[in-house]
């Protein structure tokens, strides 16, 4: 494709479109004719998630904000970026060695610093001494994104184990067996949750006589995915007004970090 307007670092390739227009079309036959070229649209979400602007500071060679943001909502509304994920995850996946679906996971939580959009719906999470927003993930052992949950930041970690591994068996098809978990998951609760949904938690422990950053096993890999998402600005506090928008574009970010390697993979 080429473009009227010089490219942004951040436009999705002719290789990654082409996988994923289908999953981003959602018209009806009788549809009538679009404003505003698909791609553009998407080209104007990417460029927003990876810089962090404001959807009104979206620059004038895009389609217009407004265009960008109704597209988007009816998106995330639809689910298209999760189906994205879940068919990269098998794909990357079974060019490891591995089963399409895991058999374990890694639950863990970040705490997002909110701002003047979010506040609203804001915790304080004395731990980390922050107001903001908790972003619960569940992750399979390469790293890849199974499912995410937003509370406030003062929500426990181990309140949020059910609601979890309901969507990871969900999108796994009942295939998860085991959990790995921090100690912020220790007590019967959420281990009866887990068990409730055929999963039993592991709880990693630090070492006593360690002190500063310790890579504890398999937990790693966690902390590794929300590093990658720390690399789109957008996500890098809560600007969203609705916490769904904030799960969603997580998953903007990571399908468009899986496209990414993906194609490199079979390039």
């Amino acid at each position: 494709m080429s473009l009227s307007r010089k490219p942004y670092p951040s436009d999705v390739s002719d290789e990654e479109w082409g996988f994923v227009a289908p999953y981003l079309t959602l018209m009806r036959e009788d549809a009538p004719p679009r404003d505003h070229d698909l791609r553009e649209v998407f080209n104007g979400l990417r460029w927003m998630v990876r810089g962090g602007s404001p959807w009104r500071l979206l620059p004038h060679d895009f389609p217009p904000w407004a265009a960008v943001y109704q597209q988007t909502q009816r998106w995330l509304a639809a689910g298209c970026f999760e189906a994205i994920v879940h068919d990269l995850r098998a794909l990357l996946r079974l060019a490891a060695n591995r089963a399409p679906d895991p058999s374990a996971v890694i639950l863990d939580s970040r705490t997002v610093q909110s701002t003047p959009e979010s506040g609203a719906r804001a915790g304080y999470d004395g731990y980390k001494r922050r107001k903001g927003s908790k972003v619960h993930a569940a992750v399979d052992t390469l790293g890849h994104l199974l499912a995410l949950h937003v509370t406030p930041a003062n929500e426990q970690d181990r309140a949020q184990v059910a609601e979890l591994a309901e969507q990871v068996q969900s999108v796994t098809e009942g295939q998860v067996e085991l959990a790995f978990v921090d100690q912020g998951y220790t007590g019967e609760q959420p281990a009866a949750a887990a068990q409730a949904k055929g999963i039993r938690l592991d709880v990693v422990k630090r070492p006593e006589a360690r002190k500063g950053f310790v890579r504890l096993p398999r937990r790693w890999v966690v902390e590794r995915f929300f590093a990658w998402t720390a690399r789109f600005r957008r996500l890098a506090r809560d600007y969203e007004r609705l916490p769904e928008t904030l799960a969603g574009l997580h998953f903007v970010a990571f399908a468009c970090l899986m496209l990414t390697r993906t194609v490199n993979l079979w390039a």
